[in-house]
């Protein structure tokens, strides 16, 4: 070491005090790391003993013990704390992340705080002048602190709890998209914007999402006006406002939906974003339809984290959530997902394409409309005025360098086509059809005009679904049913002879007449040799499906049943929702 050198070291060794001063002195940290971590902790304007943990020269819990020692303040072990929202609330969270400490509790006018470093008394001044109360500084390791803030800052932004409840939230500030139409001359800007109209709408849009609805309906009648859910697949009465609020209601919708508020005489499309919390925000796309007393208005909800759900949240069993991960991870081919409106087609797309989504994979997606927005993917909606139909966004696509396109729905004969090039040519495509089964998926592409052969070499998998509302654990309760009624229902003989236990909806606090959310039936066929050739001979469907089954290819009625086995779902259900 040069003179220079040491002559900085001694100067800055008479300058230690405080918690830098005692770590050296415990033998925690020598002098020379201290120094570096002082130097270090400056330019990256960070802590020093968050410095000295990320950088390994000395462990958290050492720090803390010694610290606890030297200023006689409390050591507490975050592990054993459970978050106290309340009080983490109580403090901005720019000054959370800013100072990295975290509100422990609240006692009367004394708030404990949480801190790595007791001397850092620019942030304990801070807090104390945002929150009026007396700082009360416990110490804590910096890596559990770390974590916590972390975690308390996510849990409170996304917290719905403090959404939900018209007594905690603000229903008229509640931010959402806005339009600035021209107002029709019998509504005006005071109409819209009247506080009990825009109170009212919100607080049925937050309903909707706190109790899980799919769509909202807004019905205008001759002498009623009403307000319905989908929840689970079925429409629940909700509200029924005074008829004569009809216009004031729907011109609050439009103007937050950017809609022409003038115009009641055709069918309109748009978009509402209502912000949540920091990190959270609700798009609503929303359809209206002129009919003899008004408009009818209809918010479909488009939650994204159903896209992020996982795979193993959809219903899948363990060999059907098999050979789709199988395929997704194909470089080429198809995968088709069938079934009727409502039946979860978009999720399981979704799903499929958050699986896919990654750095090293350019993914594009033609949709009528985008439904959930997701980051990474490239998103377009279609638009058949322009000319932007299906099949143009699939050709702009192939020029795009692709590795996967998703198509929102096979229409056409053109679109087919271009998306079995696609296919045939290295790129791996997603797309749906309307389509009961997935056996009959394949002779309906040939009556489309596809070629057989075209199909057997470019389609991979074709998923069929539904979706069953799921029994309430809750109040689910045991039905008694004779063996022959099994047998009839579709049950095997081992099955009705070894003590089947099925269960029935009963009705409960925690549930919607006896059920709880909704899980998909699957039937999962992936096009093999075999099917191959019965489609190049021009099977029917018919003959695609008896294959299927001597292949191991459940059906939806067996995929059904499977669920009521296991007590996810009623007879009743199933036997609405699948063919026998």
């Amino acid at each position: 070491m040069n003179d220079n050198a040491s002559l900085a070291l001694g100067s800055a060794r008479g300058g230690l005090g405080g918690l830098p001063q005692r770590l050296v002195q415990d033998g925690v940290v020598d002098e020379a790391a201290m120094l570096e971590a002082i130097h270090s902790a400056r330019e990256r304007k960070t802590s020093v003993v968050t410095q000295l943990v990320s950088s390994g020269a000395a462990k958290a819990r050492d720090i803390a013990v010694a610290a606890s020692n030297e200023f006689g303040v409390p050591l507490l072990d975050l592990d054993a704390l459970s978050l106290d929202l309340e009080a983490v609330r109580l403090v901005n969270d720019k000054l959370l992340a800013k100072h990295r400490v975290l509100p422990v509790f609240r006692r009367g006018k004394r708030l404990f705080l949480a801190v790595a470093d007791p001397t850092n008394m620019h942030a304990i001044d801070e807090i104390k002048f945002q929150t009026s109360l007396a700082i009360e500084a416990v110490i804590v390791e910096d890596d559990k602190l770390q974590k916590a803030v972390d975690k308390a800052i996510e849990q409170v932004d996304n917290q719905m709890s403090a959404l939900t409840d018209e007594g905690d939230v603000d229903l008229e500030s509640l931010e959402v998209t806005g339009g600035e139409d021209e107002l029709d001359e019998k509504i005006g800007r005071d109409d819209v914007e009247d506080a009990p109209i825009v109170r009212f709408v919100n607080k049925v849009m937050l309903d909707a999402i706190r109790r899980g609805a799919s769509d909202i309906h807004f019905e205008p009648f001759e002498k009623l006006y009403r307000v319905r859910l989908r929840m689970d697949g079925v429409l629940k009465e909700i509200a029924q406002p005074p008829v004569q609020l009809a216009q004031k209601l729907s011109a609050r919708l439009k103007v937050m939906s950017r809609l022409d508020i003038a115009e009641r005489r055709v069918p309109q499309d748009g978009r509402i974003k209502m912000k949540l919390s920091k990190n959270r925000a609700i798009d609503f796309r929303v359809s209206t339809c002129p009919t003899l007393f008004g408009e009818k208005i209809v918010l479909r909800i488009l939650d994204p984290a159903q896209a992020t759900l996982g795979i193993d949240s959809l219903g899948y069993e363990p060999f059907q959530k098999e050979l789709y991960l199988k395929y997704l991870a194909k470089p080429q081919g198809m995968i088709l997902v069938t079934g009727p409106t409502g039946s979860g087609k978009t999720v399981s797309l979704y799903t499929g394409l958050h699986i896919l989504n990654r750095e090293d994979t350019n993914i594009s997606t033609a949709e009528d409309p985008a439904e959930i927005n997701l980051p990474g993917v490239n998103q377009v909606n279609v638009n058949n005025k322009v000319g932007l139909t299906f099949a143009a966004a699939m050709r702009a696509f192939l020029r795009q360098d692709p590795d996967v396109i998703m198509v929102g729905e096979i229409r056409d004969l053109e679109t087919a086509e271009i998306a079995i090039k696609a296919a045939q040519t290295g790129h791996l495509v997603l797309s749906t059809l309307h389509t009961n089964d997935a056996p009959s998926t394949l002779t309906r592409m040939v009556d489309m005009g596809v070629k057989p052969y075209a199909i057997a070499t470019s389609v991979n998998l074709i998923i069929a679904q539904r979706l069953a509302r799921r029994l309430c654990t809750h109040c689910k309760q045991p039905l008694d049913i004779p063996k022959d009624a099994l047998l009839k229902e579709g049950f095997t003989a081992a099955e009705a002879a070894g003590g089947l236990k099925i269960f029935a909806p009963k009705g409960c606090a925690n549930c919607t007449d006896g059920y709880k959310g909704r899980t998909g039936l699957y039937q999962v066929l992936p096009v093999t040799e075999a099917i191959a050739r019965i489609i190049l001979a021009m099977g029917s469907a018919v003959e695609i499906s008896a294959q299927a089954a001597k292949e191991g290819v459940w059906d939806l009625r067996r995929a059904g049943l499977e669920k009521v086995k296991n007590g996810l779902t009623s007879l009743e259900e199933v036997n609405s929702v699948t063919v026998e």
